[in-house]
């Protein structure tokens, strides 16, 4: 991933949504991480970081393709780990 740092494997699409920027869409995927140290590049990202899936910061609103890729994690941690 170019914008933090760290490389990832077993990248999956997951949806996509129309994006406010003309002529863009916004696909998501989701990974499972691989290796590397979090590096922000502060022309791409104001903040990253590791979060508990039960210990969250501030989310998207709900309907935004963010959100759903957040909110399938959360799913899957606690099915995993609760």
């Amino acid at each position: 991933m170019e914008e933090s740092g760290i490389k990832v494997k077993n990248l999956r699409y997951v949806t996509s949504q129309p994006w406010p920027f003309p002529q863009s869409l916004m696909t998501a995927f989701m990974a499972e991480y691989d290796s590397g140290e979090i590096v922000i590049d502060p022309k791409e990202l104001l903040e990253a970081n590791w979060y508990r899936y039960d210990d969250l910061p501030l989310l998207p609103p709900p309907g935004t393709v963010a959100r759903r890729l957040i909110e399938d994690t959360v799913a899957m941690c606690r099915a995993e780990y609760d």
